[in-house]
């Protein structure tokens, strides 16, 4: 486990939270203590660190890998930040952009052919981690002749069809 400042922080605000708590059942300090000292870290894992996941929009990220890309699509938000910040595949071929991230999924819109454009490939990156996420990240990359123009990342809302 690596010890960050903000872990510390929360660890210490969860210490306290619990203390004040042990102090409404029983007023001997020394046995508060204990009871607090033994129940943090039960009470950050299990029940804080859970909530914090759920109600926030964190999730980790990991460095570009394209074997990773193939193999587990619903982790690929993990790696977008990394592709759109450092703009990875700007200046490469359809071939080049194929043989890395594999086929595009669909096709984007372009308004000047009123149509779905080769030029525009889109790939699915999955869903961040949350209670209320209904959006699913996605990757535009726009080629012009041949070579990759633009990297941008975007939210597709999901909707669920009602069934009878």
């Amino acid at each position: 486990m690596i010890l960050t400042p903000v872990f510390v922080i929360l660890l210490i605000v969860v210490f306290i939270l619990v203390w004040l708590f042990t102090n409404t059942i029983d007023k001997r300090k020394w046995l508060s203590f204990l009871i607090s000292i033994i129940l943090t870290p039960i009470v950050y894992f299990y029940i804080f660190y859970p909530l914090l996941n759920i109600f926030s929009s964190y999730h980790h990220e990991k460095y570009f890998d394209a074997e990773a890309w193939k193999e587990k699509p619903a982790y690929r938000f993990e790696m977008s930040n990394e592709i759109t910040r450092q703009q990875m595949f700007k200046g490469k071929t359809k071939s080049e952009v194929q043989a890395i991230l594999g086929e595009s999924e669909w096709y984007g819109w372009d308004d000047s052919i009123k149509a779905n454009s080769p030029e525009k490939w889109n790939y699915n990156m999955g869903f961040k981690p949350g209670a209320f996420n209904l959006t699913q990240e996605c990757l535009e990359l726009e080629f012009k002749n041949n070579k990759v123009v633009s990297v941008k990342q975007y939210q597709l809302e999901t909707k669920f069809e009602d069934t009878p």
